[in-house]
């Protein structure tokens, strides 16, 4: 079929109603898990962590961290997989994926060297679970060698290999760490999967109806991809090089009126994680500079992009400082001249962040 034709304007309003980031506010964690599909989940907490700070430029003021814990451990409508939050609409496709054989052959050989160890973990998961990880002792025969955070961690390297075979899950958390239980008792509903045939069409076709917009292929980015094969249609975008895909729902939605909001995001939201899609889309220039020297930084340690309306326009250096009750306002940086109005647009919304996160505001 002939591409449709975007404009930038149309690109972004599709990108950003996508992600549930305009004035029609979702109201149920379980909703806005199910539509992004997956919720990034990451300590650092110069802000908040950013599974809550997602979650809180959706649901707005009233959201607490509680919520999500209620959806994961109470209702069962989220589970975490791999890093992310996800929607248990999605897990006959996940456990489709478990289904498949582990990727590396170090981590096959591994799991086969310490049979007795995997035999361990089930069987006390069976008697005792849900456990914590510090509640599973150590027997394994051959410890995992690694040159990164993960070497001898064989408790937690076997576990997650297990929930990525399918065997175990995570069931909650306590603080930041998780807790364990057999798959089979903890996963509700159709545990079977799709076939195996249709899961990387529907991963695609998933990943785009939480995107609006994206190429069929790129370069990886961490984590989640971001490309969506041949889901959607066809699209091209003025000014901008090459061909999307994109959701015809979003198509649908260019007829109704757009109504923006500011927003102040986590470097991790899934609008800008993607930092070639978010310059091609919105021309906007971002790299999370907390691994930078504090002298190369351009915008700051954990600086948030701003969102405003269908735009893209800076980013907020700031940090909680919990001890002493202040959410410290270093500098706001604009990426042009921003419209009258703006600023007091923005100047609410960190207002509304401080009130969230139970701070007074501080301006250095």
């Amino acid at each position: 079929m002939e591409p449709h034709r975007l404009s930038r304007q149309d690109a972004r309003r599709i990108a950003i109603r996508a992600q549930l980031l305009d004035a029609d506010r979702p109201s149920l964690v379980a909703e806005v898990v199910d539509e992004l599909t997956v919720l990034n989940i990451d300590p650092t907490n110069a802000i908040a962590p950013s599974e809550d700070h997602i979650l809180w430029t959706r649901l707005g003021g009233g959201y607490e961290h509680a919520h999500l814990q209620e959806a994961v451990e109470t209702d069962k409508t989220v589970f975490e997989y791999d890093g992310m939050y996800r929607s248990v609409a999605d897990l006959p496709l996940y456990r489709a994926l478990m289904r498949r054989p582990l990727r590396y052959a170090k981590t096959a050989d591994w799991v086969a060297a310490n049979d007795r160890f995997h035999r361990d973990i089930l069987a006390l998961l069976g008697e005792r679970g849900p456990l914590l990880t510090g509640e599973i002792p150590d027997t394994a025969q051959q410890s995992w060698g690694s040159t990164g955070w993960t070497n001898n961690r064989n408790v937690t390297q076997m576990l997650e290999l297990l929930v990525r075979l399918g065997e175990v899950a995570i069931a909650g958390r306590e603080g930041r760490e998780r807790r364990w239980d057999l798959a089979e008792r903890w996963y509700p509903g159709d545990q079977q999967g799709v076939p195996d045939a249709d899961v990387d069409a529907r991963r695609d076709e998933r990943r785009l109806q939480s995107l609006g917009i994206a190429r069929a292929k790129q370069t990886e980015v961490p984590l989640e991809r971001m490309d969506v094969g041949q889901a959607g249609e066809p699209a091209v975008v003025a000014d901008v090089p090459g061909e999307w895909r994109v959701d015809p729902i979003g198509l649908d939605d260019l007829g109704r009126r757009f109504d923006g909001r500011t927003a102040l995001l986590s470097p991790f939201d899934r609008l800008v994680f993607d930092r070639a899609r978010a310059e091609a889309l919105f021309g906007f220039e971002y790299v999370l500079e907390m691994y930078k020297p504090a002298a190369k930084r351009r915008w700051g340690y954990f600086a948030l992009p701003i969102l405003h309306g269908d735009t893209l326009i800076g980013k907020l250096d700031a940090k909680a400082d919990r001890k002493a009750g202040l959410l410290r306002v270093f500098r706001i940086h604009a990426d042009g001249d921003w419209a009258p109005g703006t600023a007091e647009a923005v100047q609410a919304e960190i207002r509304a962040l401080a009130d969230w996160l139970g701070l007074e505001i501080a301006e250095e």
